[in-house]
């Protein structure tokens, strides 16, 4: 069995730099493979039959690995969505991220009104490199950054999202950022514009022009007080504080909100009825009558339903059906009341 101190023994014993007869006769001394120890000596390899035992040799020899082991280059942009259309705070968006200057965004929003889409789109229609990547509280350093892989039984270093944002200039998206624990707190430098210094290779990371973050969630980093967002957390103040601007986004009017759905169903009626159903619940909702919402997303789900089944009350119900019992039916008995074509009391044919 090598020892772990493989490197260590050698250059005790034969100083820095050992050659192919030094590693021999280590071998017939010590009982190991030739083979075996050389593999494991890799990285220290600087030509054939030499390799220099020094931390130096070592790093330049490791990012040379890291340079073949990153991510593929290849075209990040994001395919543009030809059912978009731009609301809100898009064209702010847009004149940010063709600044190409770094300056973070938060975005905050209820659930399923665009935000996340809204950027994805603002870098189709300018042609810029997205990286996007879905906060949970299980995501670290590790995730963010990068870390070693095991790769061909070889081990080394691979970068993480945030780091190829960064060496590319790409626009990163951290989605859903109020999920997140205390270990996002690794990206305060990068939030600075400062870039990352990777510890484990001891390489510094500098952002390339264009690089920008965008964060997007639910709250505003304070956490989810009325229990609706259950998982948000509150973020450190000196995180959040590293965001110049903070965008509010609001679900589309009903006149934008009609034309998104007629861009995904040919039944300009029905959109125009279930616009006028979702803008009913949402009032309600903001002064407390009921305790869910109909998002912008759900209503795109119920016309795609539409389009398969031809049904729209079973388009309406298989899509509400994700809410309890009693308020799944009282936005059943609304629609009813918007829409005089469909009978929620109709029982379905199977």
């Amino acid at each position: 069995m090598i020892p772990a101190d493989l490197v260590n023994s050698l250059r005790d014993t034969y100083g820095t730099r050992v050659t192919t007869g030094d590693i021999r006769a280590f071998c017939a001394m010590r009982g190991h493979r030739y083979q075996t120890v050389t593999k494991r000596l890799e990285s220290y390899k600087v030509k054939r039959g030499v390799w220099e035992l020094t931390v130096k040799e070592a790093r330049k020899q490791l990012e040379k690995t890291v340079a073949t082991t990153t991510v593929e280059k290849q075209n990040l942009v994001p395919s543009s969505d030809n059912t978009f259309v731009k609301f809100g705070n898009f064209n702010d968006i847009k004149k940010i991220i063709s600044s190409r200057r770094f300056y973070p965004v938060f975005i905050t929003g209820l659930s399923g009104n665009g935000k996340t889409m809204g950027v994805e789109q603002a870098c189709s229609q300018i042609n810029r490199e997205l990286i996007r990547v879905n906060i949970t509280i299980e995501t670290d350093e590790d995730d963010l950054i990068g870390g070693f892989r095991l790769i061909n039984g070889n081990t080394v270093w691979h970068n993480g999202p945030v780091v190829e944002a960064l060496e590319r200039g790409a626009v990163l998206l951290l989605d859903e950022i109020d999920l997140a624990s205390n270990k996002i707190l690794c990206l305060q430098s990068i939030l600075e514009g400062k870039g990352v210094f990777l510890k484990k290779v001891g390489r510094y990371v500098k952002p390339a022009a264009g690089f920008n973050v965008i964060a997007t969630a639910n709250t505003k980093g304070k956490g989810s007080e009325d229990g609706r967002f259950i998982g948000t957390n509150v973020l450190n103040e000196a995180f959040l504080e590293r965001f110049p601007i903070t965008l509010e986004q609001e679900y589309p009017s009903s006149k934008i909100e009609q034309k998104i759905l007629e861009n995904q169903c040919s039944d300009a009626v029905f959109c125009k009825r279930l616009t006028d159903w979702a803008d009913i619940i949402r009032k309600t909702f903001f002064e407390g009558g009921v305790d869910e919402i109909i998002s912008t997303r759900r209503l795109v789900h119920i016309v795609q339903a539409y389009n398969i089944f031809g049904d729209k009350l079973k388009a309406i119900k298989v899509c509400v059906n994700r809410f309890d019992d009693e308020t799944k039916q009282s936005f059943l008995d609304l629609y009813d009341k918007v829409d005089e074509t469909v009978d929620i009391h109709t029982e379905e044919v199977v």
